[in-house]
């Protein structure tokens, strides 16, 4: 079999392959209406596979979309002619998809229920002077960037926002250092008990 054509079109490229990368090509050459009309066939395309995918996230699933065509959007100039768009927009597909996982995993992980860290700040018929000077010193074993995310969140009531503003951190910081000092308050005061 003759494969002098490989690397510039499949034999028998799927249609929807062909219609795409015409589309495409077309838009890479100026034609902003192809563009257009690419840009909301393969949104369909890639919101049924994301639903597919991802059923239990349907509300996630527009905002996967929208990342994925903003890339593909900022990345058009790396497509190359001779290869199938499919593979160049499962490419980023995939990395927005994991990027999305992550993200939502470190979220999970920020926002799982303290209920297995000992309670900190509740009622112990104890002074709250006492009380001050003690978290003082159990918020002095922490760095900076757990302390006074704990310190302006959990003990002032400040929004995240706000600590980021205070601290120069940034959000997703700020959540960051409240989740891991209050699980290393948690294992300091476990191992103190013991």
């Amino acid at each position: 079999m003759n494969r002098g054509n490989e690397g510039t079109e499949a034999p028998h490229a799927h249609p929807v392959e062909e219609r795409l990368r015409t589309l495409f090509i077309r838009s890479l050459d100026g034609d902003s209406a192809a563009y257009h009309v690419f840009l909301q066939e393969l949104a369909k395309h890639v919101r049924a596979l994301l639903r597919k995918r991802l059923p239990n996230l349907r509300d996630d699933v527009e905002d996967i979309l929208q990342e994925v065509l903003l890339a593909i959007h900022k990345g058009r100039h790396t497509y190359r002619r001779d290869e199938p768009l499919t593979a160049w927009v499962h490419a980023i597909l995939r990395y927005k998809l994991a990027d999305f996982l992550r993200a939502r995993a470190r979220h999970e992980a920020l926002n799982d229920p303290l209920d297995d860290v000992p309670h900190l700040f509740g009622e112990s018929g104890i002074e709250p002077a006492e009380v001050r000077r003690d978290l003082g010193k159990l918020l002095d074993l922490l760095p900076d960037r757990q302390r006074l995310p704990i310190l302006h969140v959990k003990v002032e009531g400040r929004s995240v926002e706000e600590t980021a503003r205070a601290t120069g951190l940034s959000e997703p910081a700020v959540k960051v250092g409240v989740h891991r000092g209050l699980k290393a308050l948690a294992l300091k005061i476990r191992g103190g008990k013991t």
